[in-house]
């Protein structure tokens, strides 16, 4: 680059610069003053200055005028200025422009840049480089996720009944130095009624709430304990501790009003006896405190519901619950079950709940209350976290400005970011979660295959939905309906073919949920078989239809598509019945009775506007007034004489006035009052034949649809559906006898005694009333005298059916999930009936689903709110039960399911071969693609199809809009409504397409693995550790680590370990050393490969970096390596990898990345930011997004533990070549003192 001749300006005088080596290349390079990073002209490798000759924090002045320096934009060349040397990013095909930096004008020398534009061959790939990058990517295999949990820094009380544990994440943080005394102590040692661990709550707790939040309104506290570990009792200790400091007033919001018996139990537990429990709804809306009602302290419980309750007079509930409390109140509001309050912030399109909006406005009119969240599934979402802005982790005072920001950020982050959350709010001392061990617990996924009976009627049903889609399309077309009718149709269709389908997978589970049942009752255990939807709605609309005596159960789906097309089938409108033989006398008598501006039809005629006349119109006409009468003479209007009014005739039906002898034929008898003139004769009899005509038309109509309505309900009736689940599971193990019922159903239906008929009765009977009936139920349950138990979300919110060691029945508990929930907080809820504290035994839980593809949908929900739960709820994702193999609902996964519609639509390639066809056998492929495309059309997917002929014969086109190709709900849930076998094919595809998606997304390292762990042969923590951050309120501080990893494996470590399997005859023929096939600098690679226990796989161990994540495939393994037969050269070469490895990379000496590559380099330096994270996180994404590498720009969660001390630290990993950019940025670094 040169500058163009004549200069305009002469050159100002050089600004210094330093002098450096370049890391690729070693040409010395003169740097200008003010820049870090740059490019090297030569070689073009990107690098930055080394911290000692970084500009000192104060430079002079003129050097502060600089402009800042940017990163390396690899889409421009890269060229230094002619004058101070910046290396400038310049756009290509720019010839003239002005140096940004000193402002001088320069001018592209083309002949110079040939040789930048057209650059040496490139090199040879080293392959075997390639793959330990991706292994290191990908970061090491997934280690012990749980640790026992103690109270690190508390010492109070009774260990906790049973073994609790914590991720390993957050064990990872310590919480801050307690310092709040608590007034109930000597009282809880005495009685030993909280644990060590509800102790430790309360005191965190209670020294949370002396803080106030930047914003000044009072800082809460987060309880995120799994279900079952002992919540209530931790809560009533905390209103105990306020009472006694004389806060007498709490408020207690929950899920349902039946838990207000657990809430006193849990009070007088704790020796709270003397605290009262105000139900809400069972008070009026007027002042609490008042005479009448006398509320004047205490705990006032509440539902949800019960908060955006209102009365019909329009007072509300939230307004009744603040003037209790009193604008200055600082009691105690606990948010239990919190998770009621989500979706403050919903996706796009949807509103926030009232829910939400409720807990959000209580929050703000009441600033200096004390609140608690509290549920084991607060936070399974980031956007769930919306309405918890007691926390201070977005607004005023913070990193974020408002909450949107802070989900932006967190989602950005992924997985791991959530995890950094949950592991920050610990550290700053506004957070709890443990959870109770699932050591003993087995998960277990059964599937229950569908038999050929239900096979045969599935099939069937989805072919009649098919036709009944074509139909409703059909008569919707006939009927040309408003656009709003016509919406509401298709919307409600397909509501009702979700349910349909999923209430048949349910069916389809009975069988194997009965047989697994009395399985477990042999084995003297007792089940508990958890599900969704109880079919009362269905039940209730039978019993309304048929009467309280039936032949057998209800069948759910059936009377789910009656009522569909009873409600939904588009008829034309029923004609009024034709007029009878009168109708010619009737006609004119109704026109003559009707008043004058109201038509037969009833129908108002528009008549002439009426001016009001004037006064002084008025005036004038009075005056000329006289005695006679306009009426007495009129004119005939056929012949047009004067006569007097009563000796003409007038028509009845038009009001003609006419001489008698005037009408053909003349008139000579007495006139009846209703005479009709012959013109008037004619039309009516006209108008009535054209009437009859048309309503004959609409009849035919009407007919023809209402008989095709009938067939439908024919074939409704001809399809074998099967029963309600629920009825069908509780008679099949007993009847109401044997199973106890948990649900919110009202009445059900029970087989009669001689076995004849099925009989609808209520659930609760003379002694029992309905709300007491699921406790009730419960107590038979926990005493041993039913060893069933079905329950719904509905009826078991909070109820406790654990083996419990204070209750008769301490059978160890199956759990079935006969139906999994909608959202993975609901799942775990229904998990933790099951499994909580003070248990004799851990549950069995058996999770089932059909061999249908499309029902994995319902998996595919849990499993991801699962993924994310655990990150938050419990830190770590690998915290829940793991059912990522049935997670399709991902970024990945919407990539998948667009890649596929595109490729069955002919507008791209499909990137897999379909199932059950070979590339080789096209017209399979082509069949297949026929069917797939018929099935989405089917289906509603392909949306304005048109049949082709000519040479596009039977081919389809037609269009899957925009919002649809990315939708993995609607497929999933409309995959259900396919025949079996293309529902089956059309889902293989989609997964392969998944899979080949998640394979690039790991070998290009944008994959998001949440927390990785950092493995090594030998970690050792290098120097001090640098606080680079200090939390102001909770004193909690950013730390910067730096560890020394020594991940090879010496020729003696790898030998034995050889000989060992060989001596434990665990090995195959094919384990022992290999080598490369080619040679990388003159050298080849040297691998040890062992048989893994996955058939046909191979685990590989390098010198350079040990075990790989990896498995090897046999065949990759023999083309790509030989084996050695001379453990003499398997020795040597070994050996010498693991030497040179311990100085440099896998590249070479030449590396672009020079010291900063690490790949295959044995030892290793990582950098890990620990502790508090969120206020810093913006500097550490600025200075991710300059790295070179793919893979070092992703924020990546990272656990350590050193090998000699076990000391373990979770957070940010910062590649080496960022660690003084972060440091630089975060602007003061200091030594911790030890």
């Amino acid at each position: 680059m040169t500058q163009p001749p004549p200069p305009p300006l002469p050159p100002p005088p050089a600004a210094p610069g330093v002098h450096v080596r370049c890391a690729g290349c070693r040409m010395i390079l003169t740097v200008a003053a003010g820049v870090t990073e740059f490019a090297c002209p030569s070689c073009k490798l990107p690098q930055m200055l080394p911290p000692e000759l970084m500009a000192p924090k104060n430079p002079p002045q003129q050097q502060q005028q600089l402009k800042p320096a940017h990163g390396i934009d690899p889409t421009k060349i890269q060229l230094p200025c002619a004058h101070c040397k910046a290396i400038l990013n310049v756009p290509h095909g720019l010839a003239r422009f002005k140096c940004p930096q000193c402002e001088t004008d320069l001018a592209v020398d083309l002949s110079k840049l040939k040789n930048l534009m057209y650059p040496p061959p490139p090199e040879e790939v080293n392959e075997m480089a390639i793959e330990v990058e991706r292994d290191e990517d990908e970061g090491g295999m997934s280690g012990e996720t749980f640790t026992d949990y103690r109270p690190p820094k508390l010492s109070i009380g009774p260990p906790h009944p049973d073994p609790i544990v914590e991720t390993s994440s957050l064990s990872a943080v310590q919480p801050p130095e307690p310092t709040y005394n608590l007034k109930i102590v000597d009282n809880l040692e005495a009685s030993k009624a909280l644990s060590c661990l509800q102790i430790e709550t309360l005191v965190y707790a209670c020294q949370r709430h002396n803080q106030h939040l930047p914003n000044s309104s009072r800082a809460g506290f987060f309880v995120g304990d799994g279900a079952g570990v002992g919540k209530g009792r931790t809560m009533a200790g905390l209103i105990w501790e306020n009472w006694r400091n004389g806060r007498r007033k709490t408020l207690w919001i929950s899920v349902g009003s039946d838990l207000k018996y657990d809430a006193r139990r849990d009070l007088d537990d704790v020796g709270a006896t003397c605290v009262e429990v105000h139900a809400l709804n069972k008070l009026p809306y007027s002042k609490l405190d008042s005479k009448s009602v006398g509320v004047k302290e205490g705990v006032v419980f509440l539902t949800y519901s019960s908060l955006i309750a209102s009365s019909e007079k329009g007072r509300s509930r939230l307004q009744q619950l603040v003037q209790w409390c009193g604008s200055d109140f600082d009691g105690l509001i606990i948010f239990d079950e919190c998770h009621k309050a989500k979706n403050l912030v919903p996706e796009a399109g949807s509103q926030p709940t009232r829910t939400g909006e409720a807990v959000l406005e209580i929050q703000a009119r009441l600033p200096e209350a004390r609140v608690i969240y509290c549920s084991a599934t607060g936070a399974s979402e980031p956007r769930n976290l919306g309405y918890m802005v007691r926390l201070g982790l977005w607004g005023f005072g913070t990193s974020f400005s408002d909450f949107r920001e802070f989900l932006a950020a967190l989602e950005k982050g992924g997985v791991g970011a959530l995890e950094l959350v949950a592991m920050d709010m610990k550290a700053r001392g506004m957070y709890v979660c443990r959870t109770l061990s699932y050591k003993g617990a087995e998960f277990d996924i059964v599937e229950a295959p569908l038999d050929d009976k239900m096979m045969e009627t599935y099939k069937r049903a989805a072919e009649f939905w098919a036709e009944m889609r074509v139909e409703l399309l059909s008569a919707s077309a006939v009927l040309n309906e408003e656009k709003s009718n016509y919406s509401q149709l298709w919307r409600v269709y397909w509501s009702s073919h979700q349910r349909f389908f999923r209430h048949l997978c349910m069916s389809a589970k009975v069988p194997a949920a009965v047989k697994l049942a009395k399985e477990a009752l042999n084995e003297s255990k007792c089940v508990v078989i958890g599900l969704q939807s109880t079919g009362e709605a269905r039940t209730e609309e039978a019993v309304t239809k048929y009467g309280l005596e039936l032949d057998d159960f209800i069948s759910g789906p059936r009377e789910l598509l009656l009522k569909f097309v009873e409600e939904n089938y588009p008829l034309p409108e029923k004609p009024e019945p034709l007029p009878g033989d009168e109708s010619v006398k009737e006609l004119p008598k109704k026109r003559h009775s009707a008043t004058h501006d109201v038509s037969i039809k009833g129908r108002v005629r528009k008549i002439a506007k009426w001016t009001p006349a004037s006064d002084e119109e008025i005036e004038s006409d009075s005056a000329n007034d006289s005695n006679e009468s306009d009426d007495e003479f009129q004119i005939c209007e056929v012949c047009n004489m004067e006569e007097e009014r009563k000796r003409l005739l007038q028509c009845s039906c038009c009001g003609k006035l006419v001489h008698s002898a005037c009408v053909v034929p003349p008139v000579v008898d007495d006139v009846p009052h209703d005479w009709t003139c012959q013109s008037c004769k004619e039309k009516t009899e006209e108008f009535l034949q054209a009437r009859q005509v048309y309503l004959q038309e609409l009849q035919k109509r009407y007919d023809g649809a209402f008989e095709r309505k009938m067939k439908i309900f024919e074939a409704i009736r001809s399809l074998d559906l099967p029963n309600n689940p629920l009825d069908d599971i509780i008679d099949q193990l007993g009847g109401p006898d044997k199973v106890a019922e948990m649900t919110g159903r009202r009445g059900m239906l029970v087989r009669a005694a001689n076995g004849k008929g099925v009989t609808y009765q209520a659930r609760n009977t003379k002694d029992i009333t309905m709300e007491m009936v699921n406790m009730h139920e419960k107590q038979l349950f926990m005493d041993g005298k039913k060893l069933v138990a079905v329950i719904s979300e509905a009826g078991s919110a909070g109820v406790s059916l654990q083996a419990d060691r204070r209750a008769i029945n301490q059978r160890r508990r199956v759990h079935l999930t006969l139906e999994l929930p909608w959202s993975a907080d609901r799942a775990i809820q229904q998990f933790g009936r099951t499994h909580r504290s003070n248990q004799a035994s851990a549950p069995e839980y058996r999770l089932l689903f059909t061999n249908l593809c499309g029902e994995r949908r319902f998996a595919s929900i849990v499993a991801k709110r699962l993924e994310t739960l655990g990150a938050l709820t419990q830190g770590d994702r690998r915290a829940g039960p793991s059912l990522s193999a049935y997670n399709y609902d991902s970024t990945y996964g919407k990539k998948a399911l667009m890649m596929m519609y595109r490729g069955i639509m002919e507008l791209d390639p499909l990137p897999v071969v379909p199932p059950g066809c070979s590339s080789e056998e096209s017209d399979k492929v082509q069949d297949f693609m026929l069917k797939a495309k018929a099935a989405l059309v089917s289906v509603g997917i392909v949306r304005d199809t048109v049949l082709g002929n000519g040479k596009d014969n039977f081919k389809f086109s037609g269009r899957i809009i925009d919002s649809d190709m990315h939708d993995i709900g609607r497929f999933l849930n409309r995959l259900l409504g396919l025949p079996p076998d293309i529902q089956n094919r059309l889902f293989e595809l989609f997964v392969s397409i998944l899979d080949l998606v998640v394979q690039n997304a790991r070998s290009e390292g944008h994959l998001d693995s949440g927390i990785v762990d950092v493995r090594a042969k030998h970690i050792e923590m290098q120097g001090t550790p640098k606080t680079v951050h200090v939390d102001q309120m909770s004193g909690a501080s950013t730390v910067l680590f730096t560890f020394i990893l020594d991940r090879g494996i010496t020729w003696e470590s790898a030998s034995s370990l050889l000989e060992e399997r060989k001596k434990e005859g665990i090995g195959s023929s094919s384990d022992g050393f290999y080598e490369s096939k080619r040679e990388w600098l003159g050298k080849r690679h040297f691998i040890l490969a062992v048989e893994s226990s996955t058939s046909g796989m191979f685990k590989i161990i390098r010198p350079a970096v040990g075990e790989s994540v990896r498995e090897m495939p046999f065949p990759e393994l023999k083309s790509k390596y030989r084996k050695l037969t001379s453990l003499e050269k398997a020795r040597s070469g070994w050996e010498d990898e693991y030497e040179v490895s311990s100085k440099q990379c896998m590249h070479g000496p030449n590396c672009k990345l020079g010291s900063y590559c690490t790949v295959g380099k044995r030892l290793q330096e990582v950098n890990v930011l620990g502790g508090l994270i969120l206020p810093v996180w913006g500097t550490i994404e600025k200075a991710l997004e300059k790295q070179a590498r793919q893979s070092h720009k992703r924020l990546r969660v990272v656990r350590v533990e050193t090998t000699t001390d076990k000391h373990r630290i979770v957070g940010l990993s910062v590649p080496n070549s960022a660690v003084e950019s972060v440091l630089r940025d975060l602007a003061w670094v200091h030594e911790i003192e030890d």
